[in-house]
């Protein structure tokens, strides 16, 4: 196949193409602007092959996207182009509407031109995959319940709210034109190459460097973990063998505290880069003031994708955050070219 992937330089974008790259015979298409947690350091290891190519593009630009469906004429779109931090999204929620939500109707508006000039073979074979997350289902606080397919929106953040608004847009555009879309919702990913603002890689940079680290409110917000790895294969197996108009839950069957996931990260440290005075790194834990709307708890039924598509996750959390921790001691450069100075792990999304 031929693969457009847009968002490929962001962290779930470039395990997909490391996955289909190492695993497959395809072709892939990596479009992205390239913006502070876009890298193409975390396409290294593949991207002197022949089957990779890269063009610097913003999903908002419509006459270049129609250029380069026009050039490449993809058989499947993979859609991983989004501004993803909650936190930043409360501190600046422009940036949000444009990618998450023009970005998304003007992909959808040359992808569905792109489709209609196909060949009836090749129509039945184009999918448009739209990748999201389970924010959008909003909070399970209080409850035992998971987020099913059919959990209604609820939306707490601008992030989650721009990319309910772009789900709502990808399935407007099957019902109403026919494009064959297909939708996935995914739980909190970790792993390798993750931008350093977010929890998991924040902790173990600020921990190394004996730095606090902050915990919300109490830390006894309950995420649903994912090995990004693990999502890269589950995002390839809808795309290839997912039904058209099908939404699919992505999830690890991890569920754990904020607070049990720092704590792990602290007793992994401790094990294999000890402090000088042999304190735990436990000690550096500082609880600050919670998150703007804060929702307490996400967690995904996994159920119809491991029925339907025989997909289950291979890495538990715990032999998946030792792989992280690993991961984050052996590529300490990358963590510092990354930062760039454009963000020094500070804290961000307080302005509310």
């Amino acid at each position: 196949m031929k693969v457009l992937v847009t968002g490929g330089a962001g962290f779930i974008g470039s395990a997909v193409i490391r996955h289909i790259i190492k695993n497959t015979q395809d072709e892939v298409l990596n479009i992205d602007k390239l913006t502070y947690a876009g890298n193409l350091e975390s396409l290294k290891e593949i991207d002197q092959n022949l089957r990779y190519t890269f063009k610097q593009i913003d999903i908002c630009d419509h006459e270049a996207l129609t250029l380069i469906f026009d050039e490449f004429k993809p058989d499947v779109v993979m859609h991983l182009a989004a501004e993803s931090h909650v936190d930043r999204s409360i501190d600046g929620p422009a940036a949000f509407i444009q990618t998450n939500i023009v970005g998304t109707y003007s992909l959808l508006e040359v992808a569905k031109t792109y489709w209609l000039t196909l060949d009836e073979n090749q129509k039945i074979k184009f999918r448009f995959h739209h990748v999201s997350t389970d924010e959008v289902y909003g909070d399970l606080d209080g409850t035992t319940d998971l987020f099913t397919e059919s959990t209604s929106y609820a939306p707490s953040s601008p992030y989650s709210a721009s990319k309910a608004s772009s789900d709502h847009l990808v399935r407007a555009w099957h019902r109403t034109y026919g494009l064959p879309v297909i939708i996935t919702n995914c739980s909190n990913n970790y792993g390798p190459y993750h931008f350093p603002e977010k929890l998991i890689p924040l902790v173990i940079l600020n921990a190394l460097d004996g730095k606090s680290l902050p915990i919300y409110g109490e830390g006894n917000q309950i995420r649903d973990w994912l090995f990004v790895e693990d999502h890269a294969r589950a995002l390839y197996k809808v795309v290839t063998e997912g039904i058209v108009g099908e939404t699919y839950n992505i999830g690890g069957h991890n569920e754990k505290q904020n607070i049990e996931v720092v704590k792990t990260i602290c007793n992994i440290l401790d094990e294999l880069k000890p402090q000088s005075k042999q304190q735990s790194y436990e000690t550096l834990i500082t609880f600050v003031k919670d998150r703007p709307g804060h929702d307490l708890r996400y967690a995904i039924d996994a159920r119809k994708i491991a029925q339907d598509l025989g997909w289950k996750p291979e890495e538990t959390f715990e032999t998946g955050i030792r792989k992280t921790v690993e991961w984050y001691l052996n590529n300490l450069e990358w963590c510092r070219r990354v930062q760039d100075g454009s963000y020094q792990r500070e804290r961000l999304g307080v302005s509310a």
